[in-house]
């Protein structure tokens, strides 16, 4: 009996080791999580919304989270109650020494933002050294708001005519009927997200993973300007500078991958933001999961972090068609097995 429970404890011990070594990077990565219009309903607990909110990939592949409660502002107590604590935690143990990289989804992206405007000066006040942030990892960021927040605010204050299909387009962003509080969804308004810490000093990269595809049947999309992904539109996702109907991230290549000059796409961008990846068959949420929703083009293949290593993706090219109705698309590698976190993950230095 001793011998069997030595050889299971071996094999506990081996298999631990060989999982962290297989998901061991070199920079930490935290990861900040989106909007929960669940907590808007009923409060619940913080810690386990947020480990449930990124249990479909990421959450066994990071160092740590920063957790926040949707009925809360980013400016008031989700700065001073939840985002303050875990950065003083973080400087105080040295926790980003070798480098943190902040893979956020959704409102997340906004929340980093405010991280990255801040936490100098407020660590520096504390008597402790600053994070070093080396890039953030966008997915899916609503940095410049979401359309659907300005409608259900809205609503909410009685300013918007009532509809049939705002009202099925707010059911299903929210799961539910709209109730009396707001919290975050005011910070979601465009213009109010838009001028939540908009021109931060830190110079660091924000690297951009963007969908189009609505995982409402297409019930939201008619509310949000330009090409989106059931919840935010191209120009919050890709890291525009300005509200505005776009359809793509490049100038030069569509959701789909075809290279073609795209005239609708986004123009210009906030400081230091950088669109990568983009996949047509991707959605809001699935863009967090495991499961490969289609190829994935990009807009740009490789960025430099702050600490000036280089985050890279393999491209290869297809030609369809024939004589005139000839096209080509650009791909990432990979892409048709592996899903959009899956090559985000893989991209990041061992």
């Amino acid at each position: 009996m001793n011998i069997i429970k030595s050889v299971v404890a071996i094999a506990v011990l081996y298999f631990t080791l060989y999982s962290m070594a297989s998901h061991s990077k070199e920079y930490k990565i935290v990861l900040i999580h989106g909007f929960q219009p669940q907590q808007l309903i009923v409060d619940g607990d913080v810690t386990e919304s947020g480990q449930n909110y990124w249990q479909g990939y990421w959450n066994n592949r990071s160092d740590a989270r920063i957790d926040w409660p949707s009925y809360e502002r980013i400016e008031g107590k989700i700065a001073t109650d939840y985002v303050w604590p875990k950065l003083k935690s973080f400087a105080e143990s040295n926790f980003c020494s070798p480098g943190c990289i902040f893979v956020t989804h959704s409102t997340g992206d906004l929340v980093a933002r405010y991280i990255i405007d801040n936490q100098e000066n407020w660590l520096e006040n504390a008597g402790l050294p600053p994070l070093n942030i080396v890039a953030t990892f966008d997915i899916a960021g609503a940095g410049g708001g979401s359309e659907l927040a300005d409608l259900a605010v809205s609503v909410a204050q009685a300013t918007e005519t009532w509809s049939f299909l705002l009202e099925a387009a707010l059911e299903a962003w929210l799961g539910g009927d709209l109730g009396d509080e707001m919290g975050v969804l005011h910070d979601l308004k465009v213009n109010n997200a838009r001028q939540l810490a908009p021109l931060p000093d830190a110079r660091i990269p924000r690297l951009r993973f963007v969908g189009d595809a609505s995982e409402y049947l297409g019930v939201t999309s008619p509310f949000i300007q330009g090409n989106d992904d059931g919840v935010v539109g191209t120009h919050s996702s890709c890291g525009g500078n300005r509200q505005g109907k776009y359809g793509s991230c490049s100038a030069n290549i569509a959701f789909n991958g075809k290279i073609s000059n795209q005239s609708n796409a986004v123009s210009g961008f906030m400081p230091y933001h950088y669109p990568m990846l983009m996949g047509a068959d991707y959605s809001h949420g699935s863009l967090l999961e495991s499961k490969q929703q289609g190829k994935v083009t990009a807009a740009s293949n490789q960025k430099n972090l702050l600490s000036g290593e280089s985050i890279h993706f393999d491209l290869y090219t297809e030609t369809t068609g024939w004589w005139l109705w000839k096209s080509d698309y650009l791909y990432v590698q990979n892409s048709n097995e592996e899903s959009m976190s899956m090559l985000i993950y893989d991209a990041l230095p061992n």
